[in-house]
């Protein structure tokens, strides 16, 4: 096809249009935090949204509903507006993740929202009217690790498995300022190779080649991750005078806008201020779109999706049941072959009754017979 310059009619002014559309519909996005408790999810969510979205939680009845043995899904809604620009903001939040002795399946209501939100999405699409769709669909989902220096956990592995390949993950060291910067190089690299040897996708910036500048950034946000973040709302004093956000110890300030400290800037640039068109469209185009075509390749138009049976929030309760079962089994068994032995005996005995009688029976008959010959004889006599 060729192409033909065209000066003077306004189609240069078409940007200009699409971001007058865009200015007054606004966007709206939504971000998932997953991690264990205590690790500052929602202090960095509202670090990074600079506004108190997430409040903070009494971690002193954390272990409260260890019954219960779930992990639930908050969901947290809010409307932010700068300069005219409207973002309706959405953050899930996963308490209870991680936060048990046993964390089998623990993942499942993280993993079955994803693909809920998928799901609802496709069906509100094959219906006649689309104007006012409900969308939930996760855009970005940051991965909280824990700050041990070593390396990932078996349950990081595994959740991390799960969601790569259904959202944009992006893992972060929760807590940097825990970490000399010496072994926070260290932990990134080791978790960088876990990530690699285990398959793990997480998301990765595009780099554009006829944009050096952006291209760059990509490259430094990429050679970044995992992100090392501190979160704090709290405005401290440094020892030269500035008041900055940031965290206060005796040997100094932990700030957390300060590249040398951690990469806080970098993740809200990666989220927020440059990348957050491309995890939106990523959504769309990418994982939306893998799930849409798995389910329309083994389901019919319309049918509903199949319900897993193995839901984990009954699978502790069906184990006892199971359990309980099984030695009601065992009971009755043992009952029905105390029974059958009960049952033996007693008919050896009438067995061994009836063989007597019968030996008697023989005896008295032998008996008659001598005396009805010894009556003929007499008879015979006379």
């Amino acid at each position: 096809m060729s192409t033909v310059s065209v000066s003077g009619i306004g189609i240069a002014n078409l940007p200009n249009q699409r971001h007058k559309i865009v200015a007054k519909r606004g966007a709206h996005f939504t971000v998932m935090v997953v991690g264990e408790s205590g690790l500052g999810k929602s202090t960095l969510i509202n670090t990074l949204f600079s506004t108190e979205l997430c409040p903070a939680k009494n971690y002193q009845r954390r272990h409260v509903k260890q019954l219960d043995k779930l992990t639930e899904v908050d969901i947290i809604k809010a409307e932010l507006e700068e300069k005219s620009f409207k973002v309706k903001l959405t953050v899930i939040d996963t308490p209870g993740f991680g936060d048990y002795v046993n964390n089998r399946d623990s993942w499942a209501p993280i993993i079955d929202f994803v693909d809920d939100q998928h799901e609802i999405y496709m069906r509100q699409e094959q219906q006649p009217e689309r104007a006012e769709k409900s969308d939930l669909r996760v855009h970005a989902c940051l991965y909280f690790i824990r700050p041990t220096g070593h390396t990932l956990k078996p349950l990081d592995i595994e959740i991390m498995k799960r969601l790569g390949t259904r959202v944009n993950l992006i893992p972060v060291i929760a807590k940097a300022d825990t970490l000399t910067q010496s072994d926070l190089t260290i932990f990134k690299q080791r978790i960088r190779e876990v990530i690699v040897a285990q398959g793990i996708r997480v998301y990765q910036p595009p780099i554009e080649a006829d944009d050096e500048q952006s291209a760059e950034l990509a490259r430094s946000l990429i050679n970044t991750m995992p992100f090392s973040i501190i979160g704090s709302t709290e405005d401290v004093r440094t020892p030269d005078g500035r008041v900055v956000k940031g965290r206060e110890y005796l040997w100094g300030v932990a700030e957390v806008e300060n590249e040398s400290h951690c990469d806080f800037r970098k993740l809200r640039s990666l989220l927020i201020r440059t990348h957050m068109l491309d995890l939106i469209s990523t959504t769309e185009e990418t994982h939306y779109e893998n799930y849409r075509q798995q389910q329309m390749e083994t389901r019919k138009f319309g049918e509903p999706k199949v319900k897993k049976l193995d839901n984990p929030k009954f699978k502790e309760e069906e184990e006892q049941l199971r359990k309980r079962f099984t030695e009601q089994v065992k009971s009755e068994e043992a009952r029905f072959r105390q029974w059958e032995q009960h049952l033996i005996a007693e008919r050896d005995r009438l067995n061994k009754d009836l063989e007597l009688a019968h030996s008697a029976i023989k005896s008295l008959e032998s008996e008659l017979d001598n005396l009805q010959l010894g009556y003929s004889r007499g008879t015979q006599r006379r």
